[in-house]
């Protein structure tokens, strides 16, 4: 039988991969040059739904509601959508082997494909506790987050625990969404996380004790502190109870862990340059084997604007890293150049009446600003990050679309300030006003 050859393959099905596959259409792709391999059921679809608003008990997001590009206002692609353009979609399908020499790879059902250029887009996975060797955490009820799969298993179990309490083990982004989501559903909810406070990574711990007090007053306990040593089953193999490190038990029906995540390498792993977790990239997503392209949470690339090598696992970054990759073959193809990613961190998080985003850099001295007034979900306030007297990171809770601009412009020019005062008493208006 003739293997079937490709001129493009992109390796993995999640948001990557839909945004270079409409960088591919949008740059001229002619029918059966390109092919997406994805593990999943579904075509690429905007991952950042399932913990925000996948399980709310009233209007809840479904397909093909948030298919990409639906994430940053595009069109939506579902899977007619890849018919349409000549794009082979195979999903429900694992790849098991990729071979760079060869620029082969195989399936998990044994099909062999060639390619001329891949973009290998496989993301990262949750970490299992089970992984770690603690007690009892392969036990029914307890849950991760990562694909459409997941999100339907703890939505049933939602539904048929409604009465019974839940535990959330992990205080970053997964921990607070999914607590909110639980709330939501008139779950009671016990969050437990080993830290001082909660999304340790960039929150202050200022930042950080206006966020666990308005959970808090939804109803939501917090544990901080000791971590999660054991899970009780009873006789059916079902969780019942949390153990933590310092000898507390909390009965739990539920239980949803977020404890973090990993970039998934195997399939390239000994075949190109590795660094910092990932794979190393140059400035257009190329690995040290030129015809292999790494983009999203794998990709270990040049941060041109703090001059270091990072990975970054956001969905931002991995829209804009997959379009940089597509366009970068492109101009190749045609002898052209384009510039090199110059990326500006950007995070953000929404849930309950909550909304905050975050660009640049987390480092030198934090400058809270608003903070007294910030006891409802409608007040503003935010934080500035100074380092060698400029404005290098900003925080904004509750801004509007102009204002997150303004607090992003900030961090992208990072302009001088000549004390901590300065920015306390002019707050979000040094942003607006710039």
């Amino acid at each position: 039988m003739t293997e079937k050859v490709y001129k493009y393959v992109i390796v993995g099905g999640g948001v990557s991969a839909g945004y270079a596959a409409r960088e591919f259409v949008q740059q001229g792709l002619k029918p059966g040059e390109l092919a997406i391999f994805s593990s999943e059921e579904f075509a690429p679809y905007e991952r950042p739904t399932l913990s925000k608003a996948y399980l709310f008990p009233e209007g809840a997001a479904r397909l093909p509601n948030f298919h990409v590009c639906a994430g940053s206002g595009g069109t939506k692609q579902p899977p007619e959508w890849y018919t349409e353009h000549g794009i082979d979609l195979y999903l429900s399908t694992e790849v098991k082997i990729l071979d760079v020499e060869a620029k082969s790879l195989t399936t998990s059902a044994g099909a062999t494909y060639k390619y001329e250029t891949v973009i290998v887009a496989t993301g990262a996975t949750f970490v299992r506790l089970a992984d770690s060797g603690v007690p009892g955490a392969d036990a029914q009820g307890i849950y991760y987050l990562r694909e459409i799969d997941d999100a339907d298993k703890l939505l049933a179990a939602i539904k048929d625990k409604k009465d019974g309490p839940a535990v959330v083990i992990g205080g970053g982004y997964i921990g607070l969404e999914l607590t909110a989501c639980l709330v939501k559903n008139d779950v009671k909810v016990t969050m437990v996380y080993p830290g001082p406070h909660c999304m340790p990574r960039l929150f202050t711990p200022e930042l950080a004790a206006f966020y666990e007090g308005y959970y808090e007053a939804k109803g939501v306990t917090i544990v901080k502190g000791p971590r999660a040593t054991e899970f009780e089953k009873d006789e059916s193999g079902q969780v019942k109870t949390v153990k933590l490190k310092d000898g507390t038990t909390i009965q739990a029906d539920i239980v949803v862990v977020g404890v973090g995540a990993k970039p998934r390498l195997e399939l390239l792993k000994g075949q190109v340059a590795e660094e910092k977790g990932g794979f190393k990239v140059d400035g257009f997503f190329k690995t040290s084997v030129p015809h292999v392209y790494a983009v999203g949470d794998i990709a270990a690339f040049p941060m041109k604007i703090y001059g270091d090598i990072r990975r970054v696992e956001h969905v931002d970054h991995a829209r804009k890293s997959a379009i940089q990759a597509v366009q970068a073959i492109k101009a190749e193809e045609k002898g052209e150049t384009i510039p090199e990613y110059d990326y500006l961190p950007y995070f953000y998080s929404r849930s309950f009446d909550l909304s905050w985003q975050f660009y640049g850099d987390n480092v030198g001295e934090a400058v809270t600003w608003g903070r007294e007034a910030a006891q409802a979900s409608s007040s503003k306030f935010g934080t500035y990050w100074v380092k060698d007297g400029k404005v290098v990171g900003a925080f904004l809770e509750g801004g509007s679309p102009e204002e997150n601009k303004a607090i992003a412009k900030v961090a992208k020019e990072q302009p001088a300030v000549s004390s901590k005062d300065e920015l306390l008493s002019a707050g979000l208006s040094f942003a607006t006003t710039i």
